[in-house]
């Protein structure tokens, strides 16, 4: 039976091409929900764009009919955004109807009274589907892009008998971990692995940092993801990686360190005071923190050395649009970035460009994202049969025996 599914903004912000999700359904968007990215289109940074692009995604399905009329999608669904008049709304009250979630309520509301077909309210936005669910009004979070963290490989595995595996089941670049013995399977065969490995100056304290490190230092994967709380030392081992591979191997001509820079108070980073790079300082201290150790165990002066600008640390937000070859690029706390956000990320790496991708699902500033929905978790569950990808979960502390246990208990 053909459903309804009504949009919230933040489903298209989430992902501009989300209407065309439902298969062969009917999907509306309220009139409201176009008055609100007309206004988030004026913002900087990730929130303006995907606003503009599901507009003009929008704007392209006009072509094929009024939008006021429905239209038919590709998928075999349709599309059709609705406003409604004074008398379709008079008689339903709300405290605050200046609130656009409100309106979206009234008009599903409106949906359900003149249509036989199940409707449902779909968005990302937890405290609405609660209201909704106070309306009786049926709701759901926006499911496509959904993985589950819980059930992600972690990228490596133990057995006592390696030659009873049965490689159907492994991923490419899986790490086995046999007796006293490590394997790699690159997708055809077993790999025995040595021991020792190092970047600059840096050895794996644990098996869990000797599998990303080996992930990192290998020019065929050109994807790697880890996953790690704080004090994995997910950060300062690529960072590690990154200049053994630029400097002393010299695969690469630069490296980029890129982080999400997730507002204040809802506030653009133009509000705060100073040049951009006195804006930034609070958002990469970490990863100039690690730099600096690294810099100091190799007896290397950091700022002379940051002066032949082989390291690029800026905001997210600089990157984007860039086709951008030879390149090892460090994108830190991905955890805060929707899985389009991803997408349009690796889609510009150019030729001979390795991307690693950091975070802790657990740990997710940007409203609407949790731990199963972020770009991270997604890049890493999609990228699984890849043999361009690895992926490592990182479990043990090695910052200090406190960091650890505040990790654990806190």
């Amino acid at each position: 039976m053909v459903k309804n599914f009504i949009l919230d903004t933040n489903v298209l912000i989430h992902d501009p091409q989300s209407i065309y999700s439902f298969e062969d359904n009917n999907v509306i968007i309220p009139l409201p929900v176009l008055e609100e990215l007309d206004n988030l289109k004026r913002h900087s940074g990730g929130l303006g764009k995907f606003a503009r692009d599901a507009i003009r995604e929008l704007d392209n399905l006009r072509k094929l009919g009024k939008l006021s009329e429905g239209i038919k999608l590709k998928n075999g669904g349709t599309l059709k955004v609705i406003s409604l008049k004074k008398s379709d709304h008079e008689n339903i009250d709300f405290l605050y109807e200046k609130y656009i979630d409100n309106w979206i309520l009234v008009y599903t509301l409106h949906v359900m009274k003149n249509s036989k077909n199940p409707t449902f309210l779909v968005s990302k936005d937890i405290n609405l589907r609660v209201k909704a669910d106070a309306l009786g009004i049926p709701s759901q979070d926006y499911l496509t892009d959904r993985s589950d963290l819980e059930t992600l490989n972690p990228g490596y595995f133990e057995t006592s008998n390696v030659d009873m595996l049965d490689k159907s089941n492994l991923f490419p670049n899986s790490y086995i971990i046999s007796r006293d013995k490590y394997f790699r399977y690159d997708g055809e065969n077993l790999l025995e692995m040595k021991k020792h490995i190092q970047a600059w100056n840096v050895k794996p304290r644990n098996r869990e940092q000797f599998f990303a490190m080996d992930a990192l230092l290998n020019d065929d994967i050109k994807l790697v993801s880890l996953i790690g709380i704080a004090g994995t030392g997910k950060t300062f081992i690529t960072l590690a990686c990154a200049l053994e591979k630029t400097v002393t191997e010299q695969k690469y001509e630069k490296i980029i360190v890129a982080r999400p820079l997730v507002a204040m108070g809802g506030k653009d980073l133009g509000y705060l005071p100073g040049n951009i790079e006195e804006k930034m300082k609070p958002w990469m201290s970490p990863i100039y923190d690690n730099l600096e150790y690294l810099f100091k165990i190799s007896n290397i002066n950091m700022k002379e050395f940051m002066k032949k600008e082989i390291i690029d640390i800026e905001a997210l937000t600089y990157i984007r649009g860039r086709s951008i070859p030879n390149q090892f690029i460090i994108i830190d706390e991905a955890q805060n970035l929707t899985p389009h956000e991803i997408k349009t990320i690796l889609t510009r790496a150019g030729e001979n460009t390795k991307v690693v991708l950091l975070g802790d699902p657990y740990q997710i500033d940007t409203p609407y994202l949790d731990k199963d929905s972020n770009g991270l978790v997604y890049a890493a569950t999609k990228f699984l049969n890849s043999k361009l990808s690895a992926h490592v979960v990182l479990k043990k502390g090695e910052r200090s025996l406190l960091a650890s246990e505040a990790a654990n208990l806190l």
